[in-house]
Parts: structure tokens; C-alpha cells; sequence
């Protein structure tokens, strides 16, 4: 199966500002570990402090980028891998554009000189992480941009399209747009709940229904599952059960039912489909070896999406995931060493 153009996410792309942090700096800007929210004012001095540190880590970001590349990393063929998004004209872009090449993922950036490449806090303590995102290009994207014709050319291309819940805060109509496109042209469209702000802001959570009907592969870990079963009022805080009440939605394209795959940190992986759930277990990881949870749900979905457009079986992709996942989790930031050592199926 050819797999040049096969992938192509759409997302917000940013540069992680990342470092070790204490609790005392986290509590200065009322922030939580293990959560992902979206800068206010009074966090706007923490990128500077962040900054400052001597340990400060540049790495390119954003949940759906990680995604990619770390697909791309897996797939091991240059150009397996597409991605677009909005940037600003500036060092940051650049070294997001260098980074993508380096690592074989065709990007397609659109690029709004009057704001900055957006960027992500990335707070780390005792290997917990907490994200606090400042989209600022990222936020405008535009959907004409993907209509462009060179550009629509890579959707054509593509055989699966993956957007984190993110993109949901920046462009419903370029979501809509390939979805609609993946289920008229029986691909495969794949989304991920991402924060559970998602799920608790009305706009976000309209568009997430607006979008359901189209996806096939529904992504999230526990906290965003419980959160999506809240806004739906359902009267259950069961993963399981959560997860196959999402698979059974109405869904557009019927040539396929919905699998809804749901990550639980060190627990099972849990997946959702045709009415039965089953449980795959992670790769076991000795505490002192944990590093870094940054990127781990983002590495999880790129590893599975590198065996899903290769052709690969639930099995088979979910065991990918946890694979990519339990490398990235081991390192700092969402990264990887030159090669994976990953045994093919």
C-alpha cells in the first residue's frame, strides 16, 4: 500500500516552551497538572519566567503536530506524512518548518505576518505536565486555506485526516470540510476530545456533535471521556461503558462503524466497537524511568494512525500507540530517538 500523502493532520502548531517547574509555580498562575487550557492574561508573564530558566527546552508542538510527526517517525518514509496549520513570520515558524523537514513530514503552513508563531507552557513536575496554550497565529487559520488548490490537492491525497478537539476553537469549517469530504470519499476521518474544556463551552461542544457524525476514530483519554459523558448527562462514570454509548452515535458514513479509543495513563487501553469493548494493556514502565507525560496521549495517537494508514488491524495500531507513547514518555517533550525499534506485525 503506497503511503506517500497517506496521513494529513490539520491542527494548532506551536512551540512548546518547556521546563521543570514547582508546585509553588503552579499555584502562582492556578494552574493543575494533568490538565490543558488556553492562556488568559494573568498567564502571560509565565512564558518570559518560563523562559528564564536554565532548563528551558524548545520543542515544536501542538497536539495534532505531535501527532504527525511522531506518525512520520514510525511510517519511517519521507513524505508518508502531511500537516497544516497557521504560523507567524518569525524564528519560531522557521524552527518549526526545519524541524517538520528534518523529520519528513510535508508541511503546509499558512503563514499570517502580523502574529506571532503561537507557543505552549509546558510546566513539568515530578514527570506530570500541565499545558497552558497561547494560540496566537495558531487561532487564524482560515478554511480557504486548505481549499487552495495545491492544498487541497493533499486532502485528495490523504487517506486518513486527524485533528485534535483543539482545532475545534479555531476553524469548525475546515473540520467540517474534510470530514465531509473523508466520509463522500470513504476515508477516514479521526478526532480526539483533547480537553475537557471541549466539552464544557457550548461552541466547542456544538461543533464536536456537528463533527461526530463523521468520525470514525474517536480519540481521548479518561478524564475527557467522564467529562463528554457530563455534557451529555449521562449517569455513568464507567470508561467502558462511556466509550461504546459514543461508538453507538448516529454516524454519517455507514460503510463502517466507529471505534472510540480511550487511554487511561498506566491503566488498559480501552476501545469501543461494533457493540463489544476490549481492553489492550500498556507497556509496563518502571517509575524512576518516567521522564516526561507531555505528548504521551499525542505520541499514543501517532503511533496508532502510523499502522491504521498502513493498513493495520485495531490490534495492531493500538499496540503501535502504546509503543510510541511509552518511548515518548521516557524522554522530554514529544521526542524520539532517530529511529523507532518498534517490531512490524
Amino acid at each position: 500500500m503506497p503511503l506517500k500523502g497517506a496521513l494529513l493532520g490539520m491542527g494548532n502548531p506551536l512551540l512548546d516552551v518547556s521546563s521543570n517547574v514547582d508546585q509553588a509555580f503552579l499555584d502562582k498562575y492556578e494552574l493543575k497538572l494533568n490538565d490543558q487550557i488556553l492562556a488568559e492574561d494573568k498567564h502571560v508573564p509565565m512564558y518570559k519566567e518560563l523562559a528564564a530558566m536554565a532548563e528551558v527546552e524548545y520543542i515544536a508542538g501542538g497536539a495534532t503536530q505531535n501527532s504527525i510527526r511522531v506518525a512520520q517517525w514510525m511510517l519511517q518514509v519521507p513524505g508518508a506524512t502531511s500537516y497544516m496549520g497557521c504560523v507567524g513570520d518569525d524564528e519560531f515558524a522557521q524552527k518549526m518548518t526545519a524541524t517538520a523537514a528534518k523529520d519528513g513530514v510535508n508541511v503546509k503552513y499558512m503563514v499570517d505576518a502580523t502574529t506571532a508563531t503561537g507557543t505552549c507552557a509546558v510546566c513539568i513536575v515530578g514527570g506530570e505536565r500541565s499545558l497552558v496554550a497561547n494560540l496566537a497565529a495558531a487561532n487564524n487559520f482560515k478554511a480557504d486555506h486548505v481549499q487552495k488548490p495545491d492544498n487541497w490537492a493533499v486532502v485528495e491525497a490523504a487517506r486518513v485526516i486527524y485533528s485534535a478537539g483543539f482545532f475545534i476553537t479555531v476553524s469548525p469549517e475546515s473540520i467540517m470540510a474534510a470530514a465531509q469530504h473523508c466520509a463522500a470519499h470513504d476515508k477516514i476521518y479521526c478526532m480526539n476530545l483533547s480537553a475537557p474544556f471541549i466539552m464544557q463551552v457550548p461552541p466547542f461542544k456544538q461543533t464536536l456533535m456537528d463533527a461526530l457524525p463523521y468520525v470514525d476514530f474517536l480519540f481521548g483519554n479518561e478524564n475527557e471521556a467522564q467529562e463528554f459523558a457530563n455534557s451529555e448527562k449521562w449517569d455513568t462514570t464507567d470508561i467502558a461503558e462511556i466509550a461504546l454509548k459514543i461508538s453507538r452515535m448516529p454516524k454519517q458514513n455507514g460503510s463502517r462503524g466507529r471505534s472510540v479509543v480511550i487511554t487511561q495513563g498506566s491503566a488498559p487501553t480501552v476501545v469501543a466497537l461494533n457493540g463489544k469493548v476490549t481492553l489492550y494493556p500498556v507497556i509496563a514502565l518502571a517509575k524512576e524511568k518516567l521522564v516526561d507525560t507531555n505528548g504521551a496521549g499525542d505520541a499514543f495517537v501517532g503511533g496508532f494512525l502510523s499502522q491504521l494508514v498502513a493498513g493495520k488491524g485495531i490490534e495492531e495500531c493500538v499496540r503501535a500507540g502504546n509503543y510510541a507513547a511509552n518511548i515518548v514518555i521516557q524522554r522530554s517533550g514529544c521526542t524520539f530517538p532517530a529511529s523507532p525499534d518498534f517490531v512490524w506485525a
